[in-house]
């Protein structure tokens, strides 16, 4: 589309104008076919660097990008850029924000460095592309403004997002979000760190001076979001929800929070199977023993989202459930636990041989050759990379839900170390813990990072990941977002809340194994609710209540499984250790929720954790509907 045709089709601000006026080429993308013409810069180009000139002429190459058989594969020079540092987010506005604010860690107004964003941009060839945020009708119109030469990003993006051609619109284009991406200045101005600076004016406007999309790209999008929530009253879920569909034709639909690395993108998947079909639990990393299960037939799944639940008021059904759709085009799906193939036959194949291209991050290929997702780069000799990645179209993924649907079940994930008498931690959690609601909330506003978390740069030590497990991406105060949470909460009571480890149960070494086992087992259940016989409090309060017994299709799980204290390696005092490390975290993090505007339940319900509550504390706060009193 001809530069001057776009301007007459949107509202644009007179600074945008300009910027689209003065840049000496402009491509704006009508569909998601023309960003991928864009990713190597041209569409006859089989592979590109993408690299920026910096004032001081030094020459900065910042990503290796190639046209493969199954679409694009994005390669980042230093390890760094392969994550996401969640630090990266500061607040260019005077609005309410509990972020940090650009001139407090800068020493100067961000006016000035908007400006000079604003004059490179004037300078580049840029890709442009329209997008509306969340679902049509949902969200509020975006645009994308790139540098041409990182088409790849644009690309991403649209892939995520999706792209609306106004030309087919009957209505004026308005954009209340805009991405601005300028990566030089990460090196002139950000000391080579990740920055996102936000400037919520009348225009939510977003400036992402590097080029992971996590931050910059996916999680600015989702911040815009959150934002607009905050603004209205409701929330947008970091989580990933499926239909599962037993054997017998029973359908639950699940839906699975936790920070980054909790197994959301897992939560979509079959579980993993050894070569002989079994399924391995887990492997004590003592005694060298292993345990296996064998279930001929798992359930059925039906994908609906894999990170971005949109909860819209509009969509709610107010009957005791919660109501969520997509708020995405497509998944950022990380495949760190594909190591070799057939770990994964299904995502292997959605892979490999794509209806549409994908985009890849963090792959080992050749340009023409054909990207495999368990080929990950090295950051350093003998080191894979943590975090590859894999943008996938969400309507090419079989048996993919359209639409809204209502939330039977409600997991947490939390990815947790080994827990030995020789080495205590916090991988002190069983198989599943069935949460209070007011529990649950908690553990909302905690969301443990948990052990080698890969998705992120971190340094290895228990960390929150934030209100929601979505703070790192959101641009306002952290009590609202809790407000928010905790009326969600309290407005759903016909909903199961579960917690889930992954990695280690204790002394055993898992991977995603029990939410696998979890999904299959309460999927199975249907809508039965627990009897008081069949549970018992966990002897850490934060962890609810704990099984006295599983089985899943007539094999018994054993109880050091459900149970962490009774595994021999540990024992009591063992776990104790581990439940106080817990404990000293709830305690550290909550106390930053006790602020004057913090609802009077939500207070009571910190204040009953903090004077070492019961679990039975935790049940007179809110309705539940999980358990037969």
């Amino acid at each position: 589309m001809q530069i001057e045709k776009f301007l007459e089709l949107a509202n644009l601000t007179e600074e945008l104008e300009d910027i689209l006026r003065s840049a000496p080429r402009v491509s704006v993308a009508s569909n998601i076919s023309e960003l991928e013409d864009l990713a190597c810069v041209s569409k006859y180009v089989q592979t590109a660097t993408v690299t920026y000139k910096l004032p001081s002429g030094r020459i900065v190459d910042e990503v290796d990008v190639s046209r493969v058989r199954n679409g694009v594969v994005a390669n980042y020079r230093e390890a760094y850029m392969r994550r996401r540092d969640p630090e990266c987010m500061v607040i260019a506005d005077n609005k309410p924000s509990d972020k940090p604010r650009f001139i407090d860690k800068y020493k100067y107004d961000f006016s000035d460095l908007k400006a000079e964003t604003y004059s490179w941009l004037k300078k580049q060839e840029l890709a442009v592309f329209c997008f509306e945020m969340g679902q049509p009708g949902l969200g509020v119109d975006a645009l994308a403004i790139c540098p041409a030469n990182a088409g790849f990003f644009a690309f991403g993006l649209g892939l995520l997002q999706g792209i609306i051609d106004i030309k087919s619109i009957d209505r004026t284009f308005d954009p209340k979000t805009i991405i601005y991406v300028a990566p030089p200045f990460r090196h002139t101005h950000f000391e080579g760190k990740q920055a996102v600076v936000h400037d919520r004016g009348e225009i939510h406007e977003i400036f992402s001076y590097n080029l992971y999309p996590g931050p910059s790209a996916k999680k600015g999008v989702y911040g815009a979001l959150i934002e607009l929530g905050e603004q209205e009253g409701w929330v947008t879920a970091h989580c990933s929800a499926v239909q599962v569909v037993t054997p017998y034709d029973n359908t639950v639909t699940f839906m699975h929070e936790g920070a980054s690395g909790g197994g959301k993108s897992e939560m979509l998947q079959q579980p993993h199977r050894l070569l002989d079909g079994r399924l391995l639990i887990g492997q004590n990393a003592v005694t060298g023993e292993k345990r296996h299960l064998e279930i001929p037939r798992t359930c059925d799944l039906n994908p609906v989202c894999d990170d971005m639940g949109l909860c819209h008021p509009k969509i709610q059904k107010n009957n005791g459930k919660l109501t969520l759709v997509d708020a995405e085009d497509a998944w950022f799906v990380r495949v760190d636990h594909i190591t070799e193939y057939g770990t994964d036959p299904d995502l292997e194949h959605l892979t490999i041989h794509p209806k549409e291209s994908q985009l890849f991050l963090n792959i080992d290929t050749v340009t023409g050759g054909t990207a495999l997702i368990w080929e990950h780069i090295q950051d350093a000799p003998g080191q894979r990379c943590p975090n590859p990645r894999v943008v996938i179209p969400r309507h090419i993924v079989p048996d993919c839900v359209d639409g809204e649907v209502q939330v039977d079940i409600r997991s947490f994930g939390v990815r947790t170390p080994l827990c030995t008498s020789d080495s205590p931690s916090y991988g002190i959690l069983g198989l599943m813990h069935i949460l209070p609601p007011s529990l649950a909330w908690l553990w909302r506003l905690v969301a443990p990072r948990g052990y080698a978390n890969p998705s992120i740069v971190d340094d290895g030590n228990m960390s929150s990941e934030g209100v929601g497990s979505y703070w790192p991406f959101t641009p306002g105060k952290k009590v609202a977002q809790a407000n928010l949470l905790l009326k969600q909460l309290t407005e759903t009571p016909h909903t199961l809340y579960v917690l889930i480890p992954n990695q280690h149960i204790g002394a055993w070494k898992t991977g995603f194994m029990p939410q696998w086992l979890v999904r299959d087992y309460l999927a199975r259940r249907g809508h039965a609710k627990f009897k008081r016989e069949q549970i018992v409090p966990s002897r850490c309060p934060l962890l609810g209540y704990s099984m006295q017994n599983m089985r899943i299709e007539g094999h018994i799980i054993p109880r050091w499984f459900l149970q962490v204290d009774t595994q021999p390696e540990i024992g009591k005092k063992t776990f104790d250790i581990g439940a106080k490390q817990l404990t000293d975290f709830f305690h550290n993090e909550l106390k930053k929720y006790l602020q004057p505007d913090l609802d009077k339940t939500g207070r009571d319900i910190i204040e009953c954790c903090l004077d070492e509550g019961t679990v039975e504390d935790y049940e007179t706060f809110m309705e539940t509907g999980s358990l037969n009193r």
